[in-house]
Formats: structure tokens, C-alpha cells, sequence
């Protein structure tokens, strides 16, 4: 008989194991907070403009192919290639450099800024993707019975990456390139991990290899919100039902384990089998009680920056800007030492804005355009006042459109704002974190929170803050190893 299974949240993790259970034989239910499915890969509906909430694009698209092929259906995503995979704003320059995939043709952005690039790019990429197919399968697709196997699983990775491990990003790109600008355009797939390259490790220079050599960067056809619909309609398909406005408060334990979880109405909800979509730390410690992950022990973790969103329904077409955009100052270093922990807005803020209208004009009415813009701020540990949210909105608004030569606060249709706060409440995220618990050393491979809960034989975990850590693919990848997991243990008979 089926095993019956309850997954608490509905991100891209829980969406990912659902499929990959009921394909197995389990009987599948999600519990949800939101009044929808999806978790940070949600969608915003306002004013006739449609917005991609969270994540905008991705690397690694072979494992979404894997994720339906291993579920025995197609590929329902049709997926569009960045090309360029984004533009490149600093200060006081008006033409923004275009980031190639094409190395010749990236080498001719940089004309006069540094010789031989492509040749230079050429070498860090096949370093890094040394690295990445030396890792791999070792450490990112793989489960840990410990930390003893952890560690011993990292002793198989080529000694000669080791020095990666213990010196930052910026030190690796400033061995590697002269210019201030190659290094700080190289250097943002740190915030990727919603960290700085001052504080990630170099191993990560992996993730310039994704972008540039390996897979490039991808979207989908019709809006990332795409990808939920499309696998919700696999599990609705399958019988999985979805109960949202639900949230979880407290659990009840017997000798076995998890006996059910407790909703914020007093409803149990009892199953064979508990998957926690929900943060894995902060989950053990809010939910679990559990000592280790107390309040106190939380806040002393690394945690990734939070998001500031903006989501800008605009008249008019903006011909002098990209599907995928940065926009940064002049003070790189400066600013990346100073954005964890300071408790103002910055002045100055560094931003990333997406035009997803480019590519799919359905997001916005005719003659429109749909901007979603992202400025990572400290989290609410070191910033819990967002009382000036408006101001640094407007600040943002104003500087972009400075930047672009284009009236934004006069030509806006829509606007929406959230905050860390605003994160924090509608989706859970603990102290408004946006990717969960940070990259650093102590916090990577078999030494983040474990996917097999360490008392409870039958509560696993899935998501950002377990192995294998952040990252649409990265999640797919979790999802796999989550269901390796529970079917060693539960089987399916």
C-alpha cells in the first residue's frame, strides 16, 4: 500500500519531491501559507501587469530535463536562452557592457579595459569547470550520513582545489584580471548566493563556469511561474491536493516519531511520511523547538541578504534597457563591506532589475512595460526598522531612471513594494533572509542542516538550507536527494 505523505510548504523543493513521490507510488498532500503555490517562485497580478515575484532565471536547465524524464513525462517547460545573458550598468558610464557567452564577443566590450580577455576568461572557465565536474557528483549530488562522510566524501576531490576553499572570490578574480571592471561583473554571481564575494568562498568562481561555458542562463516561456503551474497540473493530475492559507505552528510527537503537525487553527494533520519545505534550520528551532536552532543560535548563523523588491507596472517601451540588468556605483568594495550589517538604507544603492516584458509582452498591456527590481539589504537582524521603505523605493526609481533616460515615477501604472518584513511574513523566511542560511565554509556540503531530521525517523527536509543549498537547479537536485533519502528508509511496498 502507498505510504502517506505530507509536505509542509510548496516551493520549488516540495513541488520537485511531490512529482518524484507520487511517481513512486506515494500518496502526497502540501500544506501551504500562501494562498498559493510556489513559495519565492511566485507570481504578483496587478493593474493588467504580470510579475515574476522571485527568482527571474537560471543555470543548470538539464536538471529540470531530468527532473520530468526521471518522473516519466515530458518536459512540459519551453525555455528561452539568454543571449546576452545580462547588461552591466556602472555609474557614470552610459553604455552598459553586454556579458557574452561568445568570448570574442565579450573580449570586444572590454576593448581598452583589459587585453587579451578572452584568452584570460578561457583559462579561469576551464579552472573552474575542473572544479565544478571534480565536485559534482561528489559533493553536490550526494547524500551525508555525517559529517565523518562529509568530510571523507571531500577528501576525494582533487587536492588541488583545496586552496579555494580558503580564499575569497575577489582574491581568486584578482589573480585572474586587472580591470576593476571585469573583476566587480565576475564577482556578482555572489549574490547569487546572496552573499559578496568578499565573504563567499572562491570554490563558487564555479557558478562564472555555469553562466559562461556550461549551460548558460535560461527563463521560461510565459513568466518562471510557468514552472509551478506546469508541475501543479502534473500533481493535481495525480490526486495531490493542496491546502493553502495553512500554516504549521507545533508538532506532536510519540515513540515513533512524528505523530502530526498542528496548523495556526489547531487542525492535525497526521501522515507515515513529513517533508518540511519550510527553512531547515529555522524550521527545527520554531517548529521543533529544538535547543540548537534557538533564536539566539540562529541569529548566530550566516544567513543570505534579504530582498527589496519593487514590481513597476510602467507606459511607455524602454528601448535602452535589457531583459537582465545591473546597476551598480562606484564604491564596490565599500559597499559590499557595509551592506550585511548596516541598519540604514544605503544612499546608493546597487540593484538588479529585470524586464520580463521583453521577452514575454503578455506580462504587460500594449505599450507597456513590467520592471522587477531587487536591491539586497541587510537582514532584519541588523535592520528590523523598514519604516523607510517608500524612500529608498524612490531613491531606486529615481536613480534608475536617471540611468535610462526615462521618466519612471511620471509614466508608473502599478507599484508594489516588499520588504524584508513583508518576505518574512508572507513566505516565512526567517529574519526576511532571502536564500536561507548563507555559503560559507561552515555552512556548505554535509555541514548545512541535514535532509533526515537527526531524532525523527520519519521528517525529512527539502530546499535552500539543506544539502545542496540555494539555486532553482540546486533545489531539483535537493528534491532528488530528499527522495533517495525517504525511499531507503520507506519503500513503498
Amino acid at each position: 500500500m502507498s505510504k502517506k505523505t505530507l509536505i509542509i510548504g510548496s516551493g520549488l523543493g516540495a513541488l520537485a519531491t511531490a512529482l518524484r513521490l507520487t511517481s513512486k507510488g506515494y500518496e502526497v498532500t502540501i500544506l501551504e501559507k500562501y494562498h498559493r503555490a510556489g513559495g519565492r517562485l511566485n507570481l504578483l497580478e496587478k493593474d493588467g501587469f504580470t510579475f515574476d515575484m522571485g527568482p527571474s532565471f537560471f543555470s543548470m536547465s538539464y536538471e529540470f530535463t531530468e527532473l520530468f524524464k526521471s518522473c516519466g513525462v515530458d518536459n512540459p517547460l519551453k525555455l528561452n536562452e539568454l543571449n546576452p545573458l545580462y547588461a552591466v550598468f556602472f555609474e557614470n558610464r552610459t553604455i552598459p557592457f553586454l556579458i557574452h557567452k561568445d568570448l570574442k564577443k565579450l573580449e570586444a566590450e572590454f576593448a581598452g579595459i583589459e587585453s587579451n580577455l578572452a584568452q584570460k576568461v578561457e583559462k579561469y572557465l576551464n579552472a573552474a569547470g575542473k572544479m565544478f565536474h571534480d565536485t559534482e557528483d561528489i559533493v553536490i549530488k550526494q547524500n551525508f550520513t555525517s559529517k565523518f562522510h562529509y568530510y571523507t566524501q571531500l577528501a576525494r576531490v582533487p587536492w588541488k582545489h583545496a586552496p579555494k576553499m580558503f580564499r575569497s572570490m575577489w582574491t581568486e578574480l584578482e589573480q585572474n584580471f586587472e580591470s576593476k571592471e571585469v573583476k566587480v561583473i565576475f564577482s556578482l554571481v555572489a549574490f547569487f548566493l546572496g552573499s559578496t564575494p568578499f565573504q563567499t568562498p572562491a570554490v563558487y568562481s564555479l557558478l562564472n563556469y555555469t553562466e559562461l561555458k556550461h549551460d548558460g542562463y535560461w527563463n521560461v516561456q510565459g513568466g518562471m511561474y510557468k514552472i509551478v503551474e506546469k508541475i501543479k497540473e502534473l500533481l493535481d493530475a495525480r490526486g495531490v491536493k493542496f491546502h493553502f492559507n495553512t500554516e504549521i505552528k507545533s508538532v506532536e510527537t510519540d515513540s515513533n516519531g512524528i505523530k502530526a503537525f498542528i496548523d495556526q487553527n489547531g487542525k492535525k494533520w497526521d501522515a507515515d511520511i513529513y517533508v518540511a519545505n519550510a527553512d531547515a534550520a529555522s524550521f527545527r528551532g520554531q517548529v521543533l523547538q529544538r535547543e540548537k536552532y534557538s533564536a539566539k543560535n540562529l541569529d548566530a548563523m550566516e544567513w543570505t541578504l534579504s530582498p527589496f523588491t519593487i514590481y513597476l507596472g510602467i507606459k511607455g517601451k524602454l528601448n535602452n534597457i535589457h531583459h537582465h540588468n545591473y546597476f551598480l556605483g562606484e564604491n564596490f568594495k565599500e559597499y559590499a563591506d557595509s551592506i550585511f550589517k548596516t541598519s540604514v538604507s544605503p544612499d546608493k544603492p546597487y540593484y538588479y532589475v529585470n524586464v520580463s516584458s521583453k521577452s514575454n509582452p503578455a506580462c504587460a498591456p500594449e505599450g507597456c512595460e513590467n520592471l522587477f527590481i531587487l536591491c539586497p539589504v541587510p537582514d532584519l537582524r541588523h535592520k528590523p526598522d523598514w519604516s523607510d521603505s517608500q524612500q529608498l523605493a524612490d531613491t531606486i526609481i529615481s536613480d534608475l531612471s536617471k540611468r535610462i533616460g526615462f521618466d519612471l515615477h511620471a509614466n508608473t501604472i502599478s507599484k508594489t513594494i516588499l520588504n524584508p518584513i513583508d518576505w518574512q511574513n508572507q513566505f516565512n523566511l526567517y529574519r526576511g533572509s532571502g536564500l536561507g542560511l548563507a555559503h560559507g565554509l561552515n555552512q556548505i556540503g554535509g555541514l548545512r542542516p541535514a535532509n533526515k531530521d537527526e531524532k525523527f525517523n520519519n521528517l525529512y527536509y527539502v530546499g535552500a538550507s539543506t544539502v545542496p543549498g540555494t539555486g532553482l537547479p540546486i533545489v531539483v537536485i535537493s528534491s532528488r536527494l530528499v527522495t533517495e533519502r525517504i525511499e531507503q528508509d520507506h519503500a513503498t511496498v
